[in-house]
């Protein structure tokens, strides 16, 4: 006999937030074992902050749908972010962490943001809001390439390509979202509301 489903999503969600403190263990395990790593407390708020709202960002944007495209959708995106802010701050994306062009990214995740809130949770303007994401994510790092920011052409080319796939990666799931939520014949209607 299968479980109820609202105690399966609540294993998930225990197990979800779980992981996320093994995860913000980790480096203080390896603190223990290595001189290599070496985080301060600001490191420990900084990381478990961002942890927090990522998991918090998807528990909300999951909470008025329970289609698995729509759940997998909004997995990717929060990951991407997540991934994009994590890298940026840890080592930068355009040179060094500290280089200024490495702002941009956070324009990235403004035009991200800003399509989030006016989608409204619905799958089609979601998915729109997160091809405006990958163009400007391909925006900052033909900027880059342009201006010869970073000294890596290939590693700029390289993290540019991923995350832009990513971000069209998500809206296409959540295209697909949208399908899996109309009835037949209604494909037309999935705009925005007039």
């Amino acid at each position: 006999m299968d479980a109820h489903p609202s105690t399966k999503a609540s294993s998930w969600r225990i197990a979800a937030w779980a992981g996320a403190g093994a995860l913000l263990l980790l480096p203080a395990i390896a603190m223990q074992v290595t001189d290599e790593v070496a985080w301060g407390p600001a490191d420990f708020v900084l990381f478990g902050a961002m942890l927090a709202m990522g998991l918090g960002g998807y528990e909300l944007a999951t909470r008025t749908t329970g289609g698995r495209r729509y759940r997998a959708a909004a997995a990717l995106a929060l990951a991407t972010a997540f991934l994009l802010v994590w890298m940026n701050l840890a080592v930068g994306l355009i040179g060094a962490e500290d280089h200024p062009a490495n702002l941009m990214f956070g324009a990235v995740l403004a035009v991200g943001m800003a399509g989030a809130v006016r989608a409204r949770s619905r799958p089609v303007p979601m998915a729109r809001a997160l091809v405006a994401t990958a163009l400007a994510q391909a925006l900052a790092g033909t900027l880059a390439l342009a201006a010869g920011w970073g000294g890596q052409p290939s590693a700029i080319l390289g993290l540019t390509t991923l995350f832009v796939a990513l971000w069209l990666g998500s809206a296409w799931l959540f295209r697909q979202a949208a399908q899996e939520r109309m009835p037949a014949g209604t494909a037309a209607q999935a705009g925005p509301p007039p």
